[in-house]
């Protein structure tokens, strides 16, 4: 049981200029994953308008009627190694659009013989297209999953992938919020599950990208699987990572119930 976060393959705004979409569930481990995506609009300078699409979900009539209503898609975002692989089919929807993945993304496409189209490796520095509208970092310090982490300063949004998630006992029932629990990941004390946080080869190349995160001040904190965070994104951040030895973290004071 994995109820998902409805309605699916549509856009809903939550701030200025930017939307998210819940997607259908991927299967990672044997467990059905929520998927979300989010949708930046960019206007140039010269007037130019594009749409910004981080970690593409499933595509369909409907989410690409709405998209072009919105304005072409001209970037592709593949934000870490677990998560590139519509990024081909989205290619062939959206011909002319760019294509950014993080680190690390060809060389395990690679192993699992997953074809990648052609892109640009993200980096700390944001490349000129979206420079004005978003920042970005890659958080280091894990065995191979070098998450670019994004912040829309004009909505004051954070961009997450895997670094938290955030299950909801109700929406993946008794066991799996049991599982969930054991591994961290389970609201309302959603952080990077176990296995994740055990693999990390450097803490402190970890703690110093996410404290400039938290320096940033986002309100709103969006993650791919799971509840997402609409306020309180700096308390949110410091609890999350709290593992990495951050200051002043408190977990949440009411744990998440399984029954």
């Amino acid at each position: 049981m994995t109820v998902l976060y409805e309605p699916l393959g549509t856009l809903k705004q939550i701030g200025p200029e930017i939307w998210i979409a819940d997607g259908p569930p991927v299967q990672f481990y044997g467990v059905n994953f929520p998927t979300r995506m989010t949708v930046i609009r960019i206007t140039a300078s010269t007037g130019d308008v594009g749409l910004w699409v981080h970690s593409p979900i499933a595509i369909d009539a409907n989410l690409q009627t709405e998209l072009d209503a919105l304005g072409p898609v001209r970037w592709l975002i593949g934000p870490n190694p677990l998560h590139y692989v519509s990024l081909a089919e989205w290619k062939k929807h959206y011909p002319s659009a760019d294509v950014f993945a993080a680190p690390g993304v060809k060389a395990r496409a690679k192993k699992y013989n997953i074809f990648v189209p052609q892109h640009q490796v993200l980096s700390d520095e944001a490349p000129q297209d979206w420079a004005q509208s978003i920042d970005q970092r890659v958080v280091h310090g894990h065995k191979f999953l070098h998450e670019v982490v994004f912040y829309h300063a004009l909505s004051k949004t954070l961009i997450l992938t895997d670094l938290i998630e955030n299950f909801e006992a109700h929406k993946v029932g008794k066991f799996k919020a049991f599982m969930f629990k054991l591994a961290g990941n389970l609201d309302p004390d959603g952080k990077a599950p176990a296995d994740m946080r055990m693999t990390f080869k450097s803490k402190a190349k970890a703690r110093k990208v996410i404290e400039e995160l938290i320096s940033w001040g986002p309100e709103k904190i969006i993650i791919s699987h799971g509840r997402w965070y609409p306020e309180n994104g700096v308390s949110e951040l410091k609890r999350a990572f709290r593992w990495l030895g951050l200051e002043a973290a408190q977990p949440p004071s009411q744990s998440s119930k399984t029954e």
